[in-house]
């Protein structure tokens, strides 16, 4: 099967991506429903994706060759820890300022003031929920339930390779430690 240059990108974005659901793709390809992107996928992606246990969208090894693009999530396979993810640009933000394993979990408006604060951006609420919800599908993210829905990553920084979107690695995305940032964020508000 031939494909064209469109399909070829998209089929790109579901090898990075993955595991993602329709609604991710929507966004990335701006199209106005779910439907739409099932529709892509079966009419024009039929061949290289399917759809895992829980429903998410996985690219097959042919698409990652085909597209010469690294899947999204490395290693994890059996029930362990991702070694590497990649992600877009908030979700790695997301990601570095997250509570670790051990520390209580966090809602998605705390960790939007801690991206604001750590990376002078200005993502809403939703964005951050949805970046949040990605991680999670990652294995790298769980979400508590407490009076509102909190959020704590499931592996130390150290333990896993974050790489975003636009090209930036963070290996071993804690190599600045949590001090390490909490110093960052103090110095950066003492000069404002």
């Amino acid at each position: 099967m031939s494909l064209t240059d469109e399909e070829r990108d998209r089929l790109a974005d579901v090898v990075r991506l993955q595991p993602t659901k329709n609604g991710e793709l929507e966004s990335q390809w701006g199209l106005d429903s779910g439907s739409e992107v099932h529709g892509y996928l079966e009419d024009h992606l039929g061949d290289y994706y399917y759809r895992d246990d829980d429903s998410l969208i996985r690219a097959t090894p042919e698409a990652a060759e085909l597209t010469g693009v690294e899947p999204g999530v490395e290693g994890g396979e059996d029930g362990g820890d991702p070694t590497r993810i990649r992600v877009p640009t908030l979700q790695a933000q997301v990601f570095a300022v997250l509570a670790g394993p051990e520390e209580r979990s966090q809602s998605v408006v705390s960790t939007l003031q801690d991206v604001r604060a750590a990376f002078d951006v200005d993502p809403d609420a939703e964005a951050v929920r949805e970046a949040l919800q990605a991680l999670r599908r990652k294995n790298v993210v769980e979400v508590i339930y407490r009076t509102v829905p909190t959020f704590r990553r499931t592996v130390e920084h150290d333990a896993i390779d974050v790489e975003a979107s636009d090209g930036t690695v963070r290996a071993n995305a804690g190599e600045e430690t949590e001090d390490g940032i909490i110093d960052r964020i103090e110095s950066e508000f003492d000069n404002m």
